[in-house]
């Protein structure tokens, strides 16, 4: 067991480090030998500085992330308030800190910011082509609603190799 992370917002002198981390998470070259890895379904970055700062602009939006005992950075996660609802996305642990139970104790605290916030429910989409992330994620109570959306017509994100789409997940906290 690695000892337990500091969980902090992150600023935008954050964003380089956090850009890697995300990466790295998704779809690095580490990224293949942890179960978290998309690289089989898109390629190109997960994510760029400039997306990681309008996402730290948004109204209500923001990332928390986990650091070692070092110091360096090893998680993060992304929370909006969206009315009732606290919206969860980039959810990512160095593949190095993965199966340690980091994920988990960032899904507990994003749940303990949305009770804070007066948020009724956290929710998530998920890429429907990721079983494994999506029992993930049911296994922690999350449950599907049944909406879907196509996933991002842009290559910020990534370039699919096949067509994707996204399920919604919420959880009432």
């Amino acid at each position: 067991m690695l000892p337990a992370p500091t969980l902090r917002p992150a600023t935008a002198a954050d964003v380089p480090a956090l850009a890697a981390l995300v990466n790295d998470a998704y779809r690095g070259a580490a990224s293949r030998k942890a179960w978290t890895t998309e690289a089989d379904l898109l390629d190109g970055p997960r994510i760029d500085e400039a997306a990681l700062h309008d996402m730290l602009g948004a109204p209500g939006g923001g990332f928390l992330l986990a650091e070692g005992p070092g110091g360096q950075l090893v998680g993060g996660v992304y929370l909006q308030a969206q009315g009732p609802r606290l919206y969860l996305g980039t959810l990512a642990v160095a593949p190095a800190a993965q199966a340690h139970g980091l994920g988990r104790r960032l899904l507990e605290a994003a749940e303990a910011q949305a009770r804070q916030q007066g948020c009724t429910h956290l929710k998530i989409t998920v890429v429907a082509a990721r079983s494994e992330l999506l029992a993930w994620y049911e296994r922690r109570g999350y449950v599907r609603t049944g909406a879907t959306e196509p996933f991002p017509d842009t290559t910020r994100f990534g370039r699919p190799r096949q067509p994707l789409v996204l399920v919604a997940l919420e959880k009432a906290v």
